[in-house]
């Protein structure tokens, strides 16, 4: 098993939950994904491996992983959605649009925009998510090739 489906399982583990096969297969089809990915790829690679488990197995795992936060839901420029694997703190994304790599960051500078949001609406904002997209620099080096 892989560190990063490691860290699925512990997750599992420290909130309670049961390790199922099923949501171990899920959790190693998450590690071997490069990138961002959607239920339908995490289906996809399944079959490929030939691993019994379906759809709603998968959806119900990635629900689980979200819940616990070591799994993000982002929502695509184009209107869909995917997931990112990551760590349960606070942080954002940048994704690239070309090969799916995403990249969690810190704060940049939201802190104080939401303290002049506060000052300008008088919102106490409870929450926020910021989602970047562009081109990584390893895509960047490639399209200048």
């Amino acid at each position: 098993m892989t560190a990063e489906a490691g860290g699925l399982v512990d997750a599992l583990d420290r909130a309670g939950y049961r390790l199922t096969e099923p949501r171990r297969a899920v959790a190693t089809l998450i590690a071997g994904r490069d990138g961002h990915f959607t239920a339908a790829d995490l289906e996809e690679d399944a079959r490929a491996r030939h691993l019994l488990i379906g759809r709603a197995t998968i959806f119900r795992a990635l629900d689980l992983f979200t819940e616990l936060e070591v799994v993000e839901r982002v929502d695509l420029p184009d209107g869909g959605h995917a997931y990112v694997p990551c760590e349960p703190v606070h942080h954002h994304h940048v994704i690239c649009t070309n090969c799916g790599r995403a990249t969690e960051i810190e704060d940049v500078g939201i802190e104080a925009l939401l303290e002049a949001v506060k000052r300008e609406t008088g919102y106490d904002v409870s929450s926020h998510r910021l989602e970047l997209f562009g081109l990584c620099p390893i895509c960047q080096t490639q399209a200048g090739a």
